[in-house]
């Protein structure tokens, strides 16, 4: 082995053994990192949990009824999450509210119906929507503005946003008329009744008198 060669093989040599010393090091960084990944994974289910719990006191979500009458739009898309109305990162969790998935919503004269393939399903009646309109996020999912259909909708003692979006977005927009029509339709009905109960009330003390 001439002078040349002989260092160069011994620079080999000291490259390989780096190489070989250098694992356990790399295996401590890759078991440090999946420790950490573990803990935040960790951390974030008992976020989740621990708001579940806070929302303990939300009903359980309305069925569909039997017969809720014939379709008046339907729409096949995603499900974004829900909020408290106007709160567009304070999350809902509670009932599986929380659970993205895929959605497909079915608007009736009895309410939306709100179907989720693999996760809870649930139902809006009529009575109980208050407020529909284009946004662009919701339970910290931003889209492009007008990407998300918003629903505003009564339940319990809160109100609630909930967002999804259309696999045909432009389609959305007839959804937001439609669903505001419907609002102001049913909002209509209601003032008339009350003030035929309230005239009724009035006649009939009336004539008790």
């Amino acid at each position: 082995m001439t002078r040349l060669t002989q260092p160069l093989a011994v620079l080999a040599a000291e490259q390989k053994s780096a190489d070989v010393t250098d694992w356990p090091d790399r295996i401590g960084w890759i078991v440090g990192l999946l420790l950490f990944i573990a803990l935040v994974y960790w951390l974030m289910r008992q976020g989740w949990t621990w708001r579940g719990t806070l929302q303990g006191d939300l009903p359980p979500l309305p069925a569909a009824p039997s017969a809720p009458g014939p379709a008046r739009l339907e729409l096949s898309g995603r499900y974004h999450g829900s909020t408290t109305a106007g709160q567009w990162l304070d999350r809902i969790v509670a009932h599986g509210l929380g659970t993205r998935s895929r959605v497909e919503l079915t608007l009736t004269d009895a309410g939306l119906d709100v179907v989720r393939p693999g996760a809870t399903d649930f139902f809006i009646p009529g009575a109980q929507l208050r407020e529909a309109r284009l946004d662009k996020g919701i339970a910290g999912k931003v889209l492009t503005e007008g990407g998300l259909l918003i629903v505003t909708w009564g339940h319990g003692d809160k109100l609630i946003d909930s967002g999804f979006r259309s696999d045909h977005a432009a389609e959305q927009a007839e959804w937001v008329e439609t669903l505001n029509n419907v609002i102001d339709t049913n909002s209509t009905s209601s003032t008339n009744n009350t003030s035929s109960m309230n005239s009724t009330t009035i006649t009939t003390e009336g004539t008790a008198r």
